[in-house]
């Protein structure tokens, strides 16, 4: 396979990632900071640099590390500690990681002030409405009677999703898809987004801020998928910002 070849510096994004006990070859429940390798297979494919970001607690991490990337994309995981958006948990909410939220809400505050393109996917979405100042439906199936929007332990279910006409995502997914899908939460407010895609249920599927910014969240798994485009739109988004010197 000829390996792709770009005649501009590529732009490098930054993927946020977990930090929890793993397993492989002999050892045994050892704290790692990993992410499925689909997003950075994704970001590379488009033409960009992945590069991890494990969480960080020290003051200021985010100011720093922001400053030599070009954009930063959001990566699915865990819920987001209900405290977050003034919520008691809901009995289905068991488990969810503070370092990560912390550093998550760290990055997406000074990725806003610097104006760095973002995606967000699936928690990303969600947490992107909750850095915004809204809300979450803790438990899906509460509202809409089933759970097939969170598909099997090791398997995505599937969501019918219609995209709005106007804005980023409409320039770079079909009006109607087929998408993969794997979250029991979902956003219920999402100041300074305008929401732009919803599936069957009326859940919310993507969102996109207002103005001349790339910051778009989608509730969907596409980097499991083979369509490229929403990565390449950040890609491209990263890519512009740097022709234009805006990295440091």
């Amino acid at each position: 396979m000829t390996e792709p070849v770009f005649s501009e510096p590529r732009p490098v994004i930054g993927i946020t990632t977990y930090r929890q006990a793993a397993d492989w070859g002999t050892w045994r429940r050892v704290e790692a900071d990993l992410v499925p390798s689909d997003y950075a297979r994704s970001i590379e494919r488009a033409g960009g640099i992945p590069v991890l970001l494990p969480p960080v607690a020290a003051g200021g991490a985010a100011t720093d590390v922001l400053a030599r990337l070009d954009g930063i994309l959001v990566a699915g995981g865990a819920d987001v500690n209900p405290a977050r958006y003034g919520q008691e948990p809901d009995p289905a909410v068991v488990r969810w990681y503070d370092d990560r939220d912390a550093w998550e809400l760290a990055l997406l505050a000074e990725a806003e002030r610097i104006r760095l393109p973002l995606l967000g996917i699936c928690r990303g979405m969600q947490l992107m409405a909750v850095a915004a100042g809204g809300s979450l439906v803790q438990h899906l199936p509460d509202v809409v009677g089933h759970d097939r929007h969170a598909g099997g332990p090791t398997s995505y279910g599937e969501a019918q999703v219609g995209v709005d006409a106007a804005g980023r995502v409409a320039q770079l997914v079909a009006p109607q898809l087929t998408v993969p899908v794997h979250h029991h939460q979902a956003v219920a407010d999402h100041p300074g987004y305008r929401a732009v895609a919803h599936d069957a249920d009326g859940v919310l599927q993507a969102m996109e801020e207002e103005g001349d910014r790339f910051a778009v969240g989608v509730q969907w798994h596409p980097e499991t998928d083979d369509d490229p485009a929403l990565f390449e739109g950040l890609v491209a988004a990263a890519r512009e910002r740097l022709r234009n010197g805006g990295r440091g």
